[in-house]
């Protein structure tokens, strides 16, 4: 008799190597990145993505294709913020976040690296240029903060 999984499924292609597959709390059916050489391999992956759902630490695996120009734009309508704090964080967003991020720069492409570098070039441009850093470093809500699943962190 075979055991059934709880969560998500693993089954054997033509290749011999183990997909597994699961349902993510929105609903949408994910496949690992990559097929598995043993069936305890990708079990083990199944039980990290489980647990990744039940603390609260998943995110979809596509979420960091969202460009951060899309990114920031929803990111400014969901917050409830008084006029002169709106026109602050359009304008940093505008005159120095986006020139750099923007286009077609997706969550996955800003990593902390590109982060510290472009940090540095701000700083070393002078007062002005360096003007975001009193809103990200004191209250965090001048940048709007990807999810920490998003992008890389090299």
């Amino acid at each position: 008799m075979t055991k059934r999984r709880h969560f998500g499924s693993i089954r054997k292609r033509a290749s011999g190597r183990y997909q597994a597959r699961y349902t993510g709390p929105d609903g949408k059916i994910y496949s690992a990145p990559e097929t598995f050489e043993r069936k305890t391999d990708a079990q083990k992956w199944l039980s990290a993505k489980e647990t990744e759902i039940t603390r609260n630490d998943w995110t979809s695996p596509d979420a960091g294709s969202v460009t951060f120009a899309d990114y920031s734009a929803q990111w400014m309508k969901d917050r409830i913020l008084k006029p002169r704090t709106r026109e602050l964080y359009d304008g940093l967003l505008r005159n120095h976040l986006l020139p750099t991020f923007g286009g077609a720069t997706t969550l996955n492409d800003i990593t902390l690296a590109g982060i510290r570098r472009w940090r540095k070039q701000r700083l070393d441009a002078g007062p002005a240029a360096s003007r975001p850093f009193g809103p990200v470093t004191v209250g965090r809500q001048g940048v709007p903060p990807a999810p920490r699943h998003y992008g890389n962190r090299r």
